[in-house]
């Protein structure tokens, strides 16, 4: 099992073959087409992820110890952010998605070349993904 880092380090040697970034996004939409998306009955609003300009749905469920995260998106340049997300963090512990540093998103260019408000939907996919990694961690140690 890959860590945290060593997905990271995928994904930015992946990136850094595309010249410009109509390929990284049109890397990014094929990302997004590969998700399996969510099932109709986990659309619901407590899986809605605040602070993005199109609808965005994340789930987290906790097997052997890991969370598994499954997303879906109405917009394919967000589900295919939501599917690197989930490439990234997805079949980790919980503290290690906690304390995950996520120097990636920097790395390859993200931050920059995303509109502000697709940037702060990034961000707000990342916030829940760490709250869900808190919550399990919390409910862990009971």
């Amino acid at each position: 099992m890959k860590t945290i880092d060593e997905i990271q380090a995928e994904v930015i040697d992946e990136f850094s073959f595309f010249d410009n970034w109509m390929d990284k996004y049109e890397h990014i939409i094929e990302m997004g087409k590969d998700l399996s998306g969510l099932d109709e009955s986990l659309k619901i609003d407590d899986n809605i992820v605040r602070g993005c300009q199109s609808r965005v749905w994340l789930d987290a469920k906790q097997e052997e110890g890991k969370l598994l995260f499954s997303a879906d998106s109405d917009a394919i340049i967000t589900k295919g952010l939501v599917s690197l997300m989930v490439r990234v963090l997805s079949n980790h512990k919980a503290e290690e998605i906690a304390n995950a540093n996520l120097h990636f998103v920097d790395e390859i260019g993200l931050n920059q070349q995303l509109s502000p408000n697709r940037a702060n939907g990034l961000a707000s996919m990342i916030k829940k993904m760490k709250m869900y990694a808190l919550a399990y961690q919390a409910k862990d140690a009971q």
